[in-house]
């Protein structure tokens, strides 16, 4: 870019030009009260720093003996040596342990055991071969453990990983894990088969009919299994434990009925033998995962013997007992009578519905249990898939039978049999002889809509369903008891309610979840004394219609995300099917009950804001990451079609912090205008080989990032390695971004030792807004008195809190040790020592680590410290001093606009300074507020400047001339020969020729600090028109001095140079 730097320009460039601005007369009312008083007493700005700011700025550091390895690697080249006792065709000895498919490589072939996660139930996780340790040469001392060669030649892992995986088999030898038939078939089959198959289905169907029944069996039994989708479900099997337990209870009433031996009343019997029951079984629980399943397998044994018991009556012919009591074996005109629907008063589908759903929860028995199996991928698809075939068959089976054998209303009494010369009512009874007419006036206690042990009466021998309906109610209570607590204990392991985190300790091999098997405990004693089964069973089926939901729509989520890692082995899965069973999931929970559903979505939603507030420390792979991706993928192709518009231009920064948090200030104050608006990367150059620079650079990636994710800095962290720091920074400039996402500002720290800096930082830093600037990018220089560099407080914190743990550390030892007498309590106390490592530092040769080592606290720089968080305080009430001198765009007044709407520099107004003539500075002042109105920019004042171009005092001068001495060729006084040899040896140098070429530029930068401090040394900050260098024509040496004395014991400064685009308009 061009820059026309001659003496007039300035005076040309005011905007007070008629035809470019429209003038007119306004009232000017510029709040001078909220200006500062230019005659208070400002503040010194001292320029002292912890120390040199860059000093050592890109410095490789090793570790004890990595300098002796690395001056190895630079003589040795790109080829190692192998020892003389290796070779690497030797197929005879241990160190033919190079191969994959039979050939020299570390490289191991694909095994499953490298993509599992830490800690797997299914296995052990090995760690393959590092890209580093494939793609760089091998150590020469490599030493090879007997036995591991093998290993490592059919890709096993790298000698070493045996101890550790050895060590991981023993933690897990005697944890107890099931087969798909013991953990999910069994588990499954005794759940759906529970309360509902004995106690309620002849109910069912007496009101819905046989037709109806297979329409809620169809219906309720569908394919959505899964883990656990949280506090409702585990909450949802808490619940069933009651259920379960008073569908017990009772029959056990019933049987206390039949021999008048109740104890206090029918609903207090229930609760006192729920209570007695529910502790009898969570002993069982306790006792372990091992007893459960052998309790389970005898239940399902004694529940089997039950089912085809029942199936045997219904073929036994039926005596005249029976007969009165409804059941006529298998008669068409029964069946066809029940096969429609005869809701009684008050009960309708769905409340039908709504008692019989909690026999289809049992279908993710097996999924709850998820982490006892060996194989969870094979057996719970099996297992839970072949359970719901056949407890369709049997509930279907058992539903056709009873409909066709048992009528809906019966007496019970043998008298009520028809005799000649009635009248029929034409119901299946009357044609079989028996009139149970008056049961349509008064209550009867038998028949299918009101005898709950229906099942009793047609077996074969009632006692078996008697143990059915115990081995139903109990395995499913016992499974319930047991699923509740793990899944609890699951979700608090998650940490996602630190409320809960008590829940999440388990016990023993199995890691039993005692604390939530007490928790459990509670709810399922609070539903017990609810003591019906019918006002329980709608409870259960709202909670977990509402988790069948959020799994159907979890499913669906995943498939539209289009995440590769969501690969259903389903074969007839379909995303459709899956969000349709969400929508009648919830669909149902309002017509079952509305009120329930909408405090049960009300939970759910005060859950969901909780979590979205909190933003728990987890990472999972959800499908909502997996959308966000998709989503900000398309919007980034989205707005790559779309021009770029000036009223949505927007800061977009590129940041020269290094680690971010070695330079926090810098940061602060980028991160004021660009957070919520714009883009903004923290960059990193790594200079240095390139070996270690990337290995140093890919280590620390992820902790930087989340250092800024942790102090809430909307921000991106990038690095690069490089030869020299302005490669680096070019390399930044250019490939930065992702399409019209791209920066367009770099901002760098203003370099404060550049007096003392080699010659080669001086090129580089001057290099680097040379090269923004060929790239069109625009440029912030921030200088503050302390600087920004508190990287050596940071290193004296590490050191300090690294001897604070030793200190500890030691002290835990000693403590352990206190009691012990003796020669062996001394030595005990030197080997915990030593196992940690605790040990007099080393000297080292570093002088200033060792300063840093054996500094207090209390000897930090304070002014340093205090200076790194100066932006992220709220700034007091003052000005924003905008000297906006040369017409970038517009860049230098929109940076302190988007600052003044932030929170912490709201109090802050703007003045703004121009340069104007002398004899004009009303119409220009007029002008310039005429545009910032258009702008709709507010401001407190504007301020014209007609003496910018008069040359400074002599005083001012002085103190430039002597800044710039060291730097100086004088080749003027020098006869010709010789300047030219001065010249060829330091091209650097500001030769007398430039000096006087630019004298007039350098009057203007030291007369602007004259003016500066004059106008704004009291103001919070002063945002400036950045000099411009023109290539070739300013030296390096010369350009630092122009930034140094104008910005020189000032408030903080932005030296700010835009792209000369526009960046703001008046234009809506």
């Amino acid at each position: 870019m061009s820059l026309n730097n001659s003496s007039n320009v300035f005076l040309d460039s005011v905007p007070g030009n008629s035809n470019r601005f429209q003038v007119n007369v306004i009232n000017e009312s510029h709040e001078s009260s909220a200006a500062v008083d230019n005659n208070a007493d400002p503040p010194h700005y001292e320029e002292t720093s912890f120390g040199d700011e860059t000093h050592n700025r890109f410095r490789i550091s090793f570790r004890p003996g990595n300098q002796e390895c690395y001056d190895s690697f630079l003589q040795n080249g790109d080829n190692a040596k192998t020892d003389a006792s290796f070779h690497a065709y030797d197929s005879h000895t241990n160190t033919y342990y190079l191969q994959t498919f039979g050939h020299n490589t570390v490289d191991a072939v694909p095994k499953i055991e490298y993509y599992r996660n830490t800690g797997s139930i299914s296995g052990p996780k090995v760690n393959r071969p590092s890209l580093l340790e494939i793609h760089e040469q091998l150590a020469k001392n490599v030493a090879v453990a007997p036995g591991s060669a093998d290993r490592v030649a059919n890709g096993d892992g790298m000698p070493g990983d045996e101890e550790a995986e050895n060590k991981e088999g023993e933690d897990k030898a005697g944890a107890v894990k099931f087969g798909w038939v013991k953990g999910v078939l069994v588990r499954c089959m005794l759940n759906i088969w529970g309360v509902m198959l004995f106690i309620r289905l002849s109910w069912i169907v007496g009101e819905a009919g046989i037709g109806g029944a297979y329409y809620l069996i169809s219906r309720s039994l569908g394919p959505e299994f899964g883990g656990s989708i949280g506090l409702i479900f585990a909450f949802a099997n808490a619940v069933a434990v009651a259920m379960y337990v008073v569908g017990f209870a009772e029959t056990v009433v019933d049987l206390l009925k039949e021999s008048n031996s109740l104890m206090v009343d029918p609903t207090n019997d229930i609760r006192i033998i729920g209570s007695i029951t529910v502790v009898i079984l969570l002993g069982i629980s306790v006792a372990g995962m091992e007893w459960e399943a052998k309790a389970q397998v005898i239940l399902l044994v004694i529940l089997l013997i039950a089912i085809a018991n029942f199936f045997i009556g219904t073929v036994i012919p039926s005596n005249n007992e029976k007969k009165s009591r409804g059941f006529f074996n298998y008669q068409a005109s029964i069946f066809a009578e029940n096969f429609g629907p005869s809701f009684t008063k008050g009960e309708g589908f769905f409340s039908v519905f709504a008692i019989f759903f909690p026999a289809a929860t049992g279908i993710l028995a097996g999924a709850n249990i998820s982490g006892d199996l060996e194989d969870p991928q094979d057996a719970i698809p099996r297992g839970t898939m072949l359970a719901i075939f056949i407890t369709t068959v049997a509930y279907i089976g058992v539903a056709i039978c009873v409909g066709a054998c048992v009528v809906r209303d019966a007496t019970g009494s043998m008298n009520d049999t028809i005799i000649s010369g009635m009248n029929c009512n034409g119901s299946a009874a009357c044609g079989l002889g028996y009139d149970f007419s008056r049961c349509r006036h008064e209550p009867c206690q038998y028949g299918l809509m009101n005898n709950f042990q229906v099942m009793s009466m047609v077996s074969g021998f009632g006692p078996l369903i008697t143990a059915g309906i115990f081995s139903a109610t109990l395995s499913s209570a016992l499974a319930s008891l047991v699923s509740a607590p793990k899944v609890f204990q699951a979700l608090c392991k998650d940490n996602i309610y630190k409320a809960l985190q008590f829940f999440a300790k388990g016990y023993g091999k199995n890691n039993e979840p005692l604390r939530g098997y007490f928790l459990t405990f509670v709810i399922a004693m609070a539903f017990i004394l609810i003591a019906e089964l019918n006002t329980i069973a709608p409870i259960i089926s709202n909670f977990f219609l509402a988790s069948y939901a959020l799994i159907n729509f979890s499913c669906f989520h995943a498939s539209y995300a289009k995440s590769p890692g969501w690969r259903p082995a389903y074969g007839i899965y379909n995303m459709w099917v899956s969000l349709f069973g969400a929508v009648l999931c919830c669909a149902v929970m309002f017509v079952i009950n509305w009120w329930a559903a909408v405090i049960t979505y009300v939970i759910e939603f005060f859950l969901y804001i909780y979590v979205t507030y909190k933003k728990p420390d987890v990472n999972w792979g959800s499908s909502t990451q997996a959308l966000s991706y998709v989503s900000a993928l398309d919007n980034a192709l989205e707005l790559t079609t779309v021009e770029d518009h000036v009223k949505n231009f927007r800061p977009q920064c590129i940041v020269l912090t290094g680690g971010p948090m070695t330079r926090p200030a810098l940061l602060d104050i980028t991160h004021a205008f660009t957070k919520n608006s714009g883009l903004c990367i923290c960059c990193e150059v790594f200079v240095g080989p390139r070996k270690l620079c990337v290995k140093e650079m890919n280590s620390g990636m992820a902790k930087k990032q989340a250092w800024l994710i942790k102090n809430k800095i909307k921000a991106f962290y990038a690095a690069v390695a490089a030869d020299c720091f302005r490669d680096g920074v070019r390399s930044l400039l250019q490939a930065s971004g992702l399409g019209r996402m791209k920066p367009n500002t770099l901002v760098i720290g203003y370099k404060k030792n550049w007096r003392k800096a080699p010659l080669t930082e001086i090129e580089n830093y001057v290099g680097i807004i040379h090269d923004a600037f060929d790239f069109e990018i625009g440029v912030v220089i921030v200088r503050i008195s302390q600087g920004f560099d508190i990287s050596q407080v940071l290193q004296v914190q590490d050191e300090l809190e690294k001897l604070e743990q030793e200190r500890l550390a030691l002290e835990a030892t000693i403590k352990d040790n206190e009691c012990e007498e003796g020669s062996g309590g001394i030595r005990g106390l030197f080997k915990k020592a030593s196992k940690l490592n605790i040990t007099k530092p080393a000297p080292k040769k570093d002088s200033s680590m060792n300063t840093i080592q054996s500094m207090h606290v209390g000897e930090f720089n304070q002014k340093l410290v205090e200076a790194s968080t100066q932006f992220k305080k709220k700034q007091r009430k003052g000005t924003i001093d905008v000297w906006w001198l040369f017409d970038d765009g517009g860049l230098t007044l929109l940076i302190p606009y988007i600052l003044t709407l932030r929170k912490k520099w709201k109090d802050c107004k703007l003045r703004i300074y121009v340069g104007g003539k002398v004899n004009r500075i009303e119409e220009e002042k007029i002008a310039m507020a005429s545009l910032l109105s258009k702008f709709r920019i507010k401001f407190a004042d504007i301020h014209i400047i007609g003496d910018i171009n008069i040359k400074p005092n002599k005083e001012s001068w002085k103190v430039f001339e002597e800044m710039i001495e060291p730097y100086r060729l004088h080749e003027s006084c020098k006869d010709l020969t010789t300047a030219e040899k001065l010249k060829r040896e330091s091209p650097w140098k500001i030769t007398d020729t430039e000096l006087e070429a630019v004298k007039e530029k350098s009057y203007r930068q030291v007369r602007l600090n004259e003016l500066l401090q004059e106008h704004s040394r009291a103001a919070n900050l002063i945002v400036l028109s950045l000099p411009v260098a023109r290539k070739g024509s300013i030296s390096d040496w010369l350009y630092m001095a122009w930034l140094e004395i104008l910005t020189k014991n000032l408030p903080p400064v932005l030296l700010v140079r835009g792209n000369h685009k526009n960046v703001l308009t008046f234009y809506s």
